[in-house]
């Protein structure tokens, strides 16, 4: 119970602090803040945050993306209404009514313009507007707005985390902070067992919008091998069922032909051994990952794929049981502290 409780407030502070791609700034902060409670931290060139803890045998590299999804202001329309454009995966559908935050000068509340269904044409009716078409409002005139928000400031879906029954949460911006909550509790496992080898952490930026952070760190880091611990689907009404996992079933374990067969392999293996519970997830190419770029970056790294299983994915309702973040972790440390001598 316990562990859940501090899962839970680690998570909190990640999924409350806004960063969208190309501008985690204050998210990167809060993740650097709980790193550098076991290694020495830095930021690289392109914001990504790192952590190095130096030891013997192989080097393993940890990468979980830093960075959400969101939107851009592209403009201000002569009402005061933003005019904006998506970054990342910001799925449109979910947008008209939605309550918002925009980072301008200051944090300021806005909604996305919706039409009633009175005034929709009948053909209208059902179909999903574009972002061409879509506004936000902030509630001032054009003079005003124009003193609070500049182009190129960005916009969030208004942050929340709320606690449900037993180990489930509910928030924003939970792809990826669960994974950076799962590297941080493996790295507080891998620590009180006193592991004495060679590790690398990457909270990687841009991830959402093509993977630069994850190939830049994967780059300068040069390690041995890595884990890329990502949001995956998890079932609910609608979803295909082959290609979603379950809540509180434990993490969904990548097989994938860019995946290191072995790696994958012996990680469900342990995970067996171990007693852990856990699911496969498999993709017959990419997984549209960090793992995609960190297994071509410099001569190449062995990869595995550690997955969270979240329902609503990319809206401000994501959902997760945070015993697969525990187990996640657990399995992680597991797997590094014995560096496949298990198996």
């Amino acid at each position: 119970m316990e562990e859940m409780q501090g899962l839970q407030e680690l998570l909190r502070r990640l999924a409350l602090a806004d960063g969208v791609s190309g501008a985690e700034t204050t998210a990167a902060d809060v993740a650097a803040q709980e790193l550098a409670r076991f290694m020495p931290v830095r930021r690289d060139a392109l914001g990504s945050v790192i952590g190095e803890k130096t030891g013997a045998g192989k080097h393993y590299l940890l990468d979980a993306h830093i960075d959400q999804i969101g939107m851009i202001v592209t403009g201000i329309t002569k009402e005061g209404f933003l005019r904006v454009a998506p970054v990342g995966g910001m799925d449109v559908r979910i947008l008209p009514a939605a309550e918002v935050t925009v980072w301008g000068k200051e944090p300021l509340f806005g909604v996305v313009t919706s039409t009633p269904p009175h005034l929709s044409k009948a053909d209208e009716r059902g179909k999903v507007k574009g972002f061409d078409k879509l506004a936000i409002d902030i509630g001032f005139g054009k003079e005003r707005a124009k003193t609070l928000v500049s182009p190129g400031d960005r916009v969030t879906l208004k942050a929340r985390f709320e606690p449900l029954l037993g180990n489930r949460v509910c928030g924003s911006s939970l792809d990826d902070r669960a994974g950076v909550a799962v590297l941080l509790r493996a790295v507080e496992l891998l620590d009180e067992a006193g592991f004495g080898g060679r590790l690398s952490v990457l909270f990687s930026v841009q991830e959402e919008v093509g993977g630069s952070g994850a190939a830049a760190g994967g780059f300068a880091l040069a390690a041995d091998a890595a884990i890329a611990v990502d949001g995956s689907f998890a079932a609910a009404p609608g979803n295909p069922a082959e290609k979603c996992g379950a809540l509180g079933k434990g993490p969904m374990l990548g097989l994938s032909p860019i995946l290191d067969y072995t790696m994958s392999k012996d990680l469900c293996a342990l995970a067996e051994e171990k007693e852990i519970p856990y699911q496969r997830e498999v993709m017959g190419g990419k997984t549209s990952t960090n793992a995609d770029s960190l297994q071509i970056a410099g001569s190449g790294t062995p990869m595995a794929l550690v997955s969270v299983p979240l329902r609503n994915m990319h809206t401000a309702a994501e959902l997760l049981d945070l015993a697969d973040i525990e187990n996640s972790a657990r399995l992680i440390a597991a797997y590094i502290r014995e560096d496949g001598a298990a198996l």
